[in-house]
């Protein structure tokens, strides 16, 4: 089984050795290249790079649906968050080949494991962090795209947990389907919401509906899917995501830091 596995990179960071199973790519590369940065571009062949600052490593998946080929699997992680194989602590831990093709023999997909919300739903988390205009308007867009879809977007809304971080590992038939839906209903999205007035972190939106719209599309597809564990390398800002989400749930700051 020939998988790639797209790191999601704005910038020059260590990267697993497995070169054959991980594929650096830099978003975003007309504005993040820098001498010396050898990473797939995601500004060559058919692309979005320019939508890097609201699609953020969305422009990576839209690059491997439109110019890589010849792969049975596609995978997408972050140049500081991975899926974990079992054991290893570092880069060394990651997932390899095998581990992948095992797991991909008995299931269509690989998601990180979910991340539980506990005193908030879905809902109410995104919109203490990103206000409530783009997610209502993404569920209207879908109840008149696809309308099969929405009872599943109100019951992904609806749970306290969720697969974050736009993380997977898909067979490539259900990758190809499953961006030819997500990029339909994002760039409907983006003609429609106004984000000239967004700053810093929030210009992503995009990105951040994406998390969730991964879940709506493995419930109505009825994917099957397996949990892999996954960690993050570097600052984790533990204490300050806590401090703003205690700020945002009782309304006494602004919107959340996303890392």
């Amino acid at each position: 089984m020939k998988i790639k596995i797209l790191v999601a990179a704005h910038k020059e960071f260590p990267m697993p050795n497995d070169k054959n199973l991980y594929l650096p790519v830099l978003v975003g590369a007309t504005q993040n290249y820098r001498e010396g940065i050898d990473y797939q571009r995601d500004d060559e062949g058919e692309n979005i790079s320019k939508k890097n600052p609201h699609y953020s490593e969305l422009t990576a998946v839209y690059w491997a649906w439109k110019n890589l080929e010849d792969v049975d699997a596609v995978g997408l992680v972050h140049y500081r968050r991975y899926f974990m194989g079992s054991a290893g602590l570092n880069l060394s831990g990651v997932l390899k080949s095998e581990d992948v093709e095992d797991i991909l023999n008995s299931y269509e997909a690989i998601v990180p494991k979910k991340r539980n919300y506990y005193i908030e739903t879905n809902y109410s988390h995104f919109i203490h962090a990103h206000g409530s205009e783009a997610l209502d308007m993404t569920r209207r867009i879908i109840q008149k795209a696809f309308p099969t879809y929405v009872q599943s977007f109100d019951s992904v809304i609806k749970k306290r947990s969720a697969h974050m971080f736009n993380m997977f590992i898909m067979k490539k038939e259900q990758f190809d389907k499953y961006c030819e839906w997500l990029f339909k209903i994002l760039f409907q999205l983006e003609a429609t919401l106004d984000v000239s007035n967004y700053t810093g972190q929030e210009k992503r939106i995009f990105g951040y509906i994406s998390e969730l719209l991964l879940d709506v599309w493995l419930q109505r597809n009825q994917i099957k899917f397996k949990e892999v564990k996954w960690r993050q390398f570097g600052k984790k800002h533990t204490l300050n995501k806590l401090s703003n989400f205690l700020l945002r749930k009782f309304s006494l700051g602004g919107k959340q830091t996303h890392f």
